[in-house]
């Protein structure tokens, strides 16, 4: 076309980026015109202006010829439309034409000229045709060669997908029947590739694994939303398949069918179950060794154990261990023989049955020959698979009632593993199954040694703790007082209660000190530890406070003593020690009672405390004394604080494991203990369970050890006490009153001996005290007598020569008396001695 019209940029069309997607056709834009046999344009189709750029009004009515050869430039010199200045390619549109008539039509690519200069590439189809009236015209449609590039590598890709890749593809239509299959899903389904078109996977694969795919494929064209990796069975048990589903939609938005990609994981499920299984026996061990490892008694041991392998591992589990091993006994030392006892200790069933209780029975003793699966584990130390009915009658010995439970309940699989420690054979662990599950397979017999070796060490370690427990107890308790004295006018209730199972025995004690003229100490203590270390620096502390309290000493300058003894009492047993302590000394005849204590709980004193509601009522008080540091710090000082206690008053003594609770502050123990004793005490016995029940269940698993004294004064007339001036009557007139006062006391036969003695103290006072003399006398469960006077230093006992006229006085004393001795007081020193009632 050598002339062309002019072209508005008014009407011109959109750029194609603007228009909304449709159809592959208006992906492809197919322009259409129509020609005479000259090459005239008949007709220009809106496409053509589109990919072309030149309107039809300016184009109709014109050759085509001009559109052909490279464009030169646009002319717009003239101010109105712009024109095309081109060179046509020579003679081209008349070839075109010629062979259009000669043949009936033409393809093949041109290069276009676009109305903006560039240069359109097109695929070209054209036909001659007649028109109704036998006229003749060409018509011609064209392509841009980029358009049909990208379709064609589109096509290129998707035959690719299919024809090369080795997953599964398939194209199913709005039935959800097949379109297209490719050869690797042909292969995977087993049929060919033919045999899938037009039918639905109902048709094509089992039913059962049929039935989910086709609900699936119905979501997807449904809801639009994709299925991913989806893994399921293959088509006869061939394996496992991943299936991904999704919608296809063409550009128009129109549903019109469901693309699915397969792919074989059969091989990643076997190492995905792998490692499932491999995971679930590390979760096992780690599961047993966390419930096992705290747990310090045998039994429970053994109950654990096999609650932790049923249902998970097992459907029956029991330990069997030689009988000795089970209560702490020693490992044993002989090879296992048909009269080795051997116990039943934990037991675990996934269902109980009477079958289940016959075959495992709690506590039972069990034998087998040394022939038998068992009798040679326990010979060997070697584990067994069980994997017969055969095998299982000869675990233990013929006609065995419990292994007729054993085929009664469907076992079909067993495992007998050998507990070993130090490498002996203590036990065994039997494990079984039923023929509801797979049975044991040699990983499982590997992974069930693992489990018994450590299940073994575990219990060895119960089985001596146990046994050093039951020696840390005994020692304690030998140490402990059996009976205590009860002076008139006292009484006393104790308890010790040791530490739970889950804890080792500590170094709670009580004691209770008989000390001169009827007074009573008593004493309550606990050694930082725990063990048979505690329980040795117990006994050694305990040993030295009575051996200190016979010497008379105040409560503070006991425990300064005790606390100079240092590491000497808790040499070979623990380093550091330090333990804390409350040291009381009671007087029936003048109703005083002295304290100190080392970093200890303070003591509680029940006391009636009459109101106007109630003349009854009793009050428990915290006894408020210098607290002092625990015994073992060392360079410390230690105070006593002395009071008056009423007739009947209760004075309680006990260790921090009464009050103390795991959570909670101990003051919150002190406050309940405080009202629980607030109230009056009739029976001590009941008083100290009483307390024993409120303590909190969750409290640490400590030694309690409790001492309840209450405390009254002697029977009136029980004493009598004068002072006299440092003169020579003195002798005489204590004589004087002591004779009076023993006849009063229908004590008559003790008179010559009791006057002789006060007149040889008497007179040893005047001597060197040179001052007032007191004489005290007290009636309990013998007769004690005190001289006391104002000189610090006791007398010291010495042997006289046969010319000696003085210095036999206190030899006198020490050969007469049940026994004497001398203390401190704050005013100078008292002299006593005590002869025993007739």
């Amino acid at each position: 076309m050598s002339d062309t019209g002019d072209a508005s940029p008014d009407h011109a069309p959109p750029p194609p980026a603007e228009r909304p997607g449709g159809t592959l056709l208006d992906t492809l834009r197919v322009a259409v015109v129509m020609l005479d046999t000259s090459g005239r344009v008949l007709l220009w189709s809106p496409l053509a202006e589109e990919v072309l750029g030149w309107a039809g009004e300016h184009i109709v009515g014109r050759r085509v010829g001009g559109l052909f050869g490279p464009a030169e430039a646009v002319d717009t010199r003239s101010g109105g439309p712009p024109r095309l200045r081109s060179i046509p390619e020579p003679g081209r549109a008349e070839k075109m034409l010629a062979e259009l008539l000669r043949t009936g039509r033409w393809d093949g690519i041109l290069s276009l000229r676009h109305r903006d200069g560039h240069t359109v590439q097109v695929e070209t189809r054209a036909s001659l045709l007649v028109d109704g009236d036998g006229r003749p015209f060409v018509l011609a449609s064209m392509v841009e060669t980029s358009r049909l590039i990208t379709l064609e590598q589109d096509l290129a890709a998707l035959d690719a997908l299919f024809d090369s890749s080795p997953l599964g593809v398939a194209i199913f239509d709005r039935d959800l029947r097949y379109v297209r299959v490719n050869e690797a899903l042909a292969d995977m389904n087993g049929m060919p590739a033919s045999a899938h078109l037009g039918r639905t996977v109902a048709e094509v694969l089992d039913p059962a694994v049929a039935g989910e795919l086709t609900k699936l494929q119905r979501e997807v064209l449904e809801t639009g939303r994709p299925v991913i990796d989806l893994v399921s069975m293959a088509p006869r048990h061939r394996g496992h398949r991943s299936v991904s589903y999704h919608r296809l939609v063409d550009r128009a938005g129109r549903v019109l069918g469901v693309s699915a990609t397969i792919m074989d994981v059969t091989e990643r499920v076997h190492a995905a179950a792998k490692a499932e299984r491999v995971r679930q026996r590390l979760a096992l061990l780690n599961e047993l060794g966390s419930r096992i490892a705290g747990v310090l008694d045998v039994h429970r041991a053994s109950e654990t154990l096999a609650a932790a392998l049923v249902p998970g591992f097992s459907d029956y589990a029991g330990v069997i261990l030689h009988a000795e091993s089970a209560e702490g006994g020693a490992l044993p030392s002989v090879p296992y023989s048909e009269s080795t006892p051997m116990r039943q200790l934990g037991v675990a069933a996934a269902h109980w049955s009477p079958a289940a209780s016959r075959m495992l029975r709690r506590g039972q003793l069990i034998s087998f020959t040394k022939e038998s699966v068992f009798g040679t584990v326990l010979l060997t130390g070697e584990p067994r698979l069980v994997s017969s009915e055969e095998e299982l009658r000869q675990t233990t010995f013929p006609d065995d009632p419990k292994i007729d439970a054993a085929v009664e309940l469907g076992v079909t699989s067993l495992l007998a593993l050998p507990l070993r420690a130090h490498g002996v054979v203590l036990g065994l662990l039997v494990v079984s199954r039923t023929r509801r599950r797979e049975p044991f397979d040699h990983d499982d017999l590997a992974l069930a040694g693992e489990l018994a070796d450590r299940a073994g060490a575990a219990l060895d370690n119960a089985r001596l703790y146990v046994r050093e427990r039951e020696g840390a107890l005994t020692l304690q308790r030998s140490l402990l007082p059996q009976t205590v004295p009860e002076p008139p006018g006292v009484a006393i209730a104790f308890r010790y209660v040791p530490g739970s199972s889950g804890a080792e025995v500590g170094g709670d004690w009580f004691d209770v000190i008989p000390l001169a003229g009827g007074r009573l100490a008593f004493v309550v203590g606990d050694v930082m530890g725990h063990g048979l270390g505690a329980a040795a620096t117990m006994g050694r502390l305990r040993t030295a406070v009575r051996t200190l309290a016979g010497l008379d000493m105040p409560p503070d300058e006991l425990l300064r003593r005790v606390n100079e003894l240092g590491d000497d009492l808790a040499s070979g047993s623990v380093e550091g020690w330090m333990a804390t302590a409350v040291y009381a000394v009671y007087d029936p005849s003048t109703r005083r009672c002295t304290l100190a204590q080392a970093g200890h709980v303070p003591p509680v004193l029940v006391e009636p405390a009459p109101r106007d509601d109630d003349p009854a009522a009793y009050t428990a008080r915290l006894l408020q004394l210098p607290t002092g540091v625990p015994l073992g710090v060392g360079g410390v000082r230690f105070e006593s604080a002395e009071f008056e206690v009423p007739d009947g008053a209760v004075l309680v003594l006990y260790t921090d494991g009464l009050v103390e609770a795991r959570g909670h502050d101990i003051t919150d123990g002190l406050e309940r203990l405080r009202r629980t004793l607030s109230r009056p005490l009739h029976s001590l016995e009941d008083a100290c369970d009483d307390l024993l029940a409120i303590m909190e269940p969750g409290r640490e698993p400590d030694d309690v050890a409790l001492l309840m004294a209450r405390l009254g004064g002697l029977p009136a007339g029980s004493t009598a006490g004068w002072t006299f001036p440092a003169e020579a009557s003195a002798v005489r007139l204590a004589r004087r009153r002591v004779r009076d006062t023993l006849v009063h006391w229908d004590l008559v036969t003790l008179s010559d001996v009791t006057v002789l003695l006060v007149s040889e103290l008497v007179t040893n006072s005047l001597r060197y005290a040179h001052g007032p003399i007191g004489v005290r006398m007290v009636r309990g469960t013998s007769l004690l007598v005190e001289v006391s006077d104002p000189l610090p230093d006791p007398p010291q006992e010495r042997t006289a020569a046969d010319t000696d006229e003085g210095g036999r006085g206190l030899q006198l004393v020490a050969r007469t008396s049940r026994r004497w001795g001398t203390r401190h007081g704050p005013l100078g020193k008292t002299v006593w001695f005590e002869l025993a009632l007739p």
